[in-house]
């Protein structure tokens, strides 16, 4: 931290702002000499004072810049600095008028007949601007106070942002793999329950089972990924349950073209599907249909996982959301976009469950949210 802030002063930038000081005060000089006496200065002898008085603060503001990184005015530490920093005052103001001094005898030597004497131009301008002194010493040392402590204000708030988003990742990483053996147990049960009745149904879902843990396993941390990638997992999924189903289960995926390639949290549409067969299509003796459903709609992304199986009540759709599935998608959802998202569930009037996720469009972080008007009763 003191290194970075010790290549501040370059002194390129002391020597740009010492000149613009000595042309600035210089040319105030002349302008009130000229207003108020008789005995007229010459503009280049006024302005090169004026500069060497500078450029002598320019010679030791490394020094100033050394005593206010060192003894700086913290909570604890400010009793400690004022001293040091007082002793400094008057060992700096000795310097400098030492040094605008012997430059001001040279000047006058060069530019003009008039005599010199250094020791007695030395006591006068230390005691007639010591308080200019002071307040010059003071401005340096507040000057590098307050740019050390905007940058390292600056550097806060990026370790901050830094941190924040590496929680935001590891957060969603935690959340990916308790959904990996999530899915895995579930997936076991249903063979396990199925090797009783059909062992040949068993063995083939084994063996997609073993497909679609391969294709997990490639995208493990890897948190967003094209649609159609996650389509086709989807697929490979609904290939395992429809082995157990068999003809009591239907599904329709439609995915408008446009939209595959845009980008979707990993797994976000497996545990819609696997919670409408679990609680929606099982429970029916008939057996039911599933609905997939993506579009773009007003510049997002709309995905809809619909059924039409026995619906929710109230209390069942409590124990609806504290599931792992829905709690780890609405986590990840709020993780990856913030406000800029909407995940809710409707009961259509004809029965069944309605699950709608949207989320913004590929890189369009002002898209709009849309909430078209529906005649289903809005559940969350």
């Amino acid at each position: 931290m003191m290194a970075r802030r010790l290549r501040v002063a370059s002194p390129l930038g002391i020597f740009l702002i010492a000149t613009i000081l000595g042309l600035l005060t210089g040319l105030q000089a002349y302008n009130y000499v000229a207003l108020t006496s008789e005995h007229k200065q010459p503009f280049i002898v006024l302005v090169s004072l004026n500069l060497t008085y500078w450029y002598s603060w320019a010679l030791l503001v490394p020094g100033v810049l050394w005593m206010a990184r060192h003894f700086r005015f913290e909570r604890n530490t400010w009793p400690r600095a004022a001293v040091f920093h007082c002793l400094a005052l008057f060992v700096f103001t000795a310097a400098h008028v030492a040094l605008a001094t012997s430059a001001r005898g040279v000047i006058l030597d060069a530019l003009t007949e008039r005599s010199f004497d250094w020791w007695s131009y030395f006591r006068e301008r230390f005691f007639l601007n010591l308080d200019w002194e002071m307040m010059t010493y003071w401005a340096i040392v507040a000057v590098v106070h307050a740019l050390d402590y905007h940058r390292e204000s600056q550097e806060r708030e990026l370790t901050a942002a830094q941190l924040q988003a590496q929680l935001a990742e590891a957060q969603l990483e935690a959340l990916q793999r308790q959904l990996h053996p999530h899915f895995l147990f579930n997936t076991l049960n249903t063979i396990s329950a199925l090797m009783h009745r059909d062992v040949h149904a068993a063995d083939e879902m084994l063996v997609q089972l073993s497909d679609l843990l391969r294709l997990t396993l490639d995208r493990v941390g890897t948190q967003q990924v094209p649609l159609t990638d996650e389509v086709d997992f989807l697929r490979k999924y609904l290939e395992i349950e429809q082995t157990r189903f068999g003809d009591r289960l239907q599904v329709n995926i439609d995915v408008e073209p446009e939209v595959l390639d845009a980008p979707v949290p990993n797994l976000i549409l497996q545990p819609l599907v696997e919670n409408a067969l679990r609680h929606g299509i099982g429970p029916r003796v008939v057996g039911g249909r599933i609905d997939v459903d993506a579009r773009q709609v007003e510049g997002s992304l709309m995905m809809t996982v619909r059924d039409d199986g026995v619906g929710l009540s109230p209390d069942r759709l409590n124990a609806f959301h504290s599931g792992v599935g829905l709690s780890n998608t609405r986590s990840r959802l709020e993780n990856l976009y913030g406000e800029r998202h909407r995940f809710e569930f409707q009961t259509p009037a004809g029965g069944g469950l309605v699950v709608t996720i949207v989320i913004p469009l590929g890189h369009e972080s002002e898209a709009r949210i849309p909430n078209p008007e529906s005649p289903m009763e809005s559940v969350a």
